[in-house]
C-alpha cells in the first residue's frame, strides 16, 4: 500500500510554501530519509526527507507550484504503483480547474497536449492567459517541465537591457539613511550582440538567493534603522575564552567559540531590556514583548546566507549552547536545516570578524526589533589606569528600527552587552 507524502509543517504561522524542484526523478527508488523535494516559505529553502521507502510518484505539483501545508504531493509505494493519495489533496496554488477549456491549439495535433503534460498548472494557466505557446518554451523545472518562471522570461521581450550579473552579496551591510531613489537604468548596448559578449553568466534569483533578495529588500526599506557603534575592550573575553577552551576542549570535544560567548551574553542582556526581545503584530497594531530568548546566528553557506535559531539561550550553559551551535551549523552547511532550525528567532547576531571586517551595518531580520553585528578582535594601544597599554578591541553595531524601540533605551541595552563583554565573569555572577 502506497504511502502519503504530504507538504509538512515547516514553522508558525506558514500555511503554504512553494516546491522549489524534486530533487529525484519520478518512479525514483527512494528510501526513508532521504531528501526528495525542497521547499521554499519565506524564511529558507528546506530540504524534506522521504518518510517512507519505495517507488516515488510525483502528483500534480510540480516546480515553482504553491502548496498547501498538508498537501498531498506524492505517494510512495510499490513499484507498479501509481500516484493515488489515500486523502484528498487540494490543487495546487492559482491552478486553472479542472473542466477549464484549453487555449486554442494552432500547433499540430497533439503537439499542445505533450506540451501542457510538461508544465505545471500555475505555468498553463499563465500561459493560457497570455497566449503563450507551452511548445516553444524550454522547461527549467523538475523533470524539464515548464514552470511560471519560464513563462514569464519568455514574455519578456529580448531587447530588454541586460541584467547586472552579480548576484547580491550573502550579507548585506545597508546605511541608516533612507532609501535612495532608484538608480537610473545603465543605457543598453549598441547592439544585442555586444550586449550578450559582456554578459559571462546570469544567476537565476530563486531559491534562497530570493528569499535573502525579498528579504532584505523588504527590511530596508520597511524598517526605520538606526545604528549605534561601541568600541568595547575584549582583552578579559578573549582571556577567559582560552581558559575556558583549555579547560573543556577534551572534555566537551570542541573548544567554545565567541558566538556561543555572545549568543549568552546577549541573552542575558535580553532579560534585562525585554524590550529589545520584541516584535510587531502582523497588523502592525501592537507590539509583542516575547518571552522565550531565541537568538539566531548568520551563517555562510554554498547555498547563500542562513540564520539557524538557538532556542532559550538564557535557560542554557555554554556547553549546551555551544553543542547545538556546532550541529546547527553543520546542518546548515550540508543544506540539511530542520524547519525548526531557521524559524522562531527574536534576535540575531552577525559575526563577520572572521573576515577582517572591523565595523558594519547588518540588516535587520524582520519582524524582529535589532540585530548586533560584531567585528574583529584587534590589539590595538589604549589607555587604562593611566597608562597605555595594548589591548584587545572589538566594535559592536547595534542596528535597530526606531518603530520599535528608541535610542537612549537601545543605547543602554547596547551598553549592558559591553560591560559583560569587558568584564565577562558578570555574566556567571548574575545569571539566574
Amino acid at each position: 500500500m502506497a504511502v502519503d507524502f504530504v507538504i509538512p509543517k515547516v514553522g508558525e504561522n506558514i500555511s503554504e510554501a512553494t516546491i522549489v524542484d524534486w530533487l529525484v526523478e519520478d518512479g525514483a527508488e527512494v528510501n526513508e530519509g532521504d531528501d526528495i523535494l525542497e521547499l521554499e516559505t519565506d524564511k529558507a529553502v528546506i530540504p524534506v526527507p522521504a518518510n517512507a521507502s519505495g517507488t516515488l510518484r510525483i502528483g500534480p505539483f510540480g516546480a515553482g507550484d504553491v502548496a498547501p501545508i498538508g498537501a498531498v504531493v506524492a505517494t510512495i509505494g510499490a513499484r507498479d504503483s501509481a500516484f493515488a493519495p489515500a486523502a484528498e489533496s487540494p490543487a495546487p496554488a492559482e491552478a486553472a480547474p479542472a473542466d477549464t477549456a484549453p487555449p486554442p491549439d494552432t500547433a499540430p495535433a497533439g503537439t499542445a497536449a505533450d506540451a501542457a503534460a510538461k508544465a505545471t498548472p500555475v505555468a498553463q494557466k499563465m500561459a493560457a492567459d497570455m497566449g503563450v505557446k507551452l511548445a516553444d518554451i524550454s522547461g527549467s523545472g523538475s523533470r524539464g517541465k515548464v514552470t511560471k518562471a519560464d513563462v514569464l522570461a519568455a514574455t519578456q521581450p529580448e531587447s530588454a537591457p541586460v541584467e547586472s550579473e552579480t548576484a547580491p552579496p550573502r550579507v548585506s551591510a545597508v546605511a541608516d539613511a533612507a532609501p535612495a531613489p532608484p538608480v537610473a537604468p545603465i543605457a543598453p548596448a549598441d547592439t544585442a550582440d555586444d550586449a550578450a559578449d559582456d554578459v559571462q553568466e546570469r544567476i537565476p534569483v530563486k531559491g534562497i538567493r530570493g528569499i535573502i533578495a525579498r528579504r532584505m529588500g523588504e527590511s530596508v526599506h520597511t524598517t526605520a534603522r538606526v545604528t549605534l557603534v561601541s568600541e568595547v575592550d575584549a582583552t578579559e573575553l578573549v582571556a577567559m575564552r582560552e581558559q575556558l577552551k583549555a579547560r573543556y576542549k577534551d572534555e566537551w570535544g570542541f573548544a567554545p567559540g565567541y558566538n556561543e560567548l555572545l549568543a549568552l551574553i546577549t541573552a542575558h542582556a535580553l532579560r534585562q531590556f525585554p524590550f529589545m526581545n520584541a516584535r510587531f503584530t502582523p497588523a502592525g497594531d501592537q507590539i509583542e514583548i516575547l518571552r522565550p530568548v531565541n537568538i539566531g546566528v548568520a551563517v555562510d553557506t554554498e547555498r547563500g546566507l542562513l540564520v539557524p535559531v538557538l532556542r532559550d539561550v538564557d535557560r542554557k550553559g555554554l556547553q549546551e549552547i555551544g553543542r547545538e551551535f556546532r550541529e546547527l551549523v553543520q546542518r546548515a552547511r550540508a543544506g540539511k536545516s530542520r524547519p525548526d532550525d531557521l524559524t522562531g528567532g527574536t534576535f540575531t547576531i552577525s559575526n563577520l570578524g572572521m573576515h577582517r571586517v572591523d565595523a558594519f551595518t547588518p540588516v535587520i531580520n524582520m519582524p524582529e526589533a535589532a540585530i548586533l553585528g560584531v567585528g574583529r578582535i584587534v590589539e590595538k594601544a589604549a589607555v587604562k589606569d593611566g597608562q597605555i597599554v595594548p589591548r584587545k578591541m572589538l566594535t559592536l553595531s547595534l542596528v535597530f528600527d526606531h518603530r520599535l524601540v528608541d535610542g537612549a533605551p537601545a543605547a543602554r541595552f547596547l551598553d549592558s552587552i559591553c560591560e559583560m563583554i569587558e568584564e565577562p565573569y558578570l555574566l556567571f555572577l548574575t545569571r539566574k
